[in-house]
């Protein structure tokens, strides 16, 4: 049967909507600390064999992997956050369409309002530290809405009394730049890079006695991160 106009315009349709739906999904993922899997351990391998990676092959993202993406980005005139997506993946010349590692781009749950608010207290708080430290401090915002010592949305516990020093000297209403409203998506996509922390602080500036209280699970940039 001869096809007719209308079926051809179906199959380009179709055609079409497949090959979005290829590049949405490429674009998705990407694996970054916290990440854990097939594809985190394809990145160790490519870096280590290129002398960028020294650490174990385990196939978890966590700091020293992060150090060495980020010396394979500098070196390469890449952008250098820290997080492997398609740009770096292809200068590595391996394929992250599969594989099982988490997927940080997505965001879903959340309104618009709660993104921005998320990405100001981020800005406010975190500006000069690595993008990895940036999402880090999202995480711990979240980790508190979900924690039953803290109120239950965002807006809680930004502004829980004294709980942000953003918020007290009102750097949270400065204008968040693309990198603080990146990780804030990132952040609430499930990027965990704390592994479930709910406090972080600055040694070098924190006055408070009862915060070097609280058990430190890492560092990441000039805070420290604990429980």
């Amino acid at each position: 049967m001869k096809p007719t106009r209308q079926m051809r315009r179906v199959a380009l349709l179709l055609a079409c909507t497949w090959i979005v739906c290829a590049q949405i999904a490429q674009a998705a993922s990407v694996v970054a600390w916290g990440s854990r899997g097939a594809q985190v351990t394809r990145v160790q391998q490519r870096l280590q064999q290129w002398g960028y990676y020294d650490g174990a092959v385990d196939g978890v993202f966590g700091e020293e992997t992060y150090q060495a993406v980020v010396r394979f980005q500098q070196r390469n005139g890449l952008t250098a956050d820290g997080v492997v997506g398609g740009a770096t993946a292809e200068a590595m010349g391996i394929s992250l369409s599969s594989g099982g590692a988490q997927s940080v781009t997505a965001v879903s749950g959340y309104s618009e309002s709660e993104i921005y608010l998320l990405a100001r207290i981020i800005h406010g708080e975190a500006r000069g530290e690595p993008y990895v430290g940036k999402v880090a401090v999202g995480a711990v915002v979240l980790n508190r809405v979900r924690h039953p010592s803290f109120p239950n949305t965002i807006s809680g516990v930004i502004y829980q009394t004294g709980a942000f020093d953003a918020v007290t000297d009102g750097q949270i209403n400065l204008e968040p730049d693309s990198e603080s409203l990146r990780a804030a998506r990132d952040a609430m996509n499930g990027w965990d890079p704390t592994g479930g922390c709910i406090y972080y602080y600055n040694p070098a500036t924190s006055t408070s006695s009862w915060i070097w209280t609280r058990e430190v699970r890492l560092s990441i940039g000039r805070h420290n991160f604990a429980v």
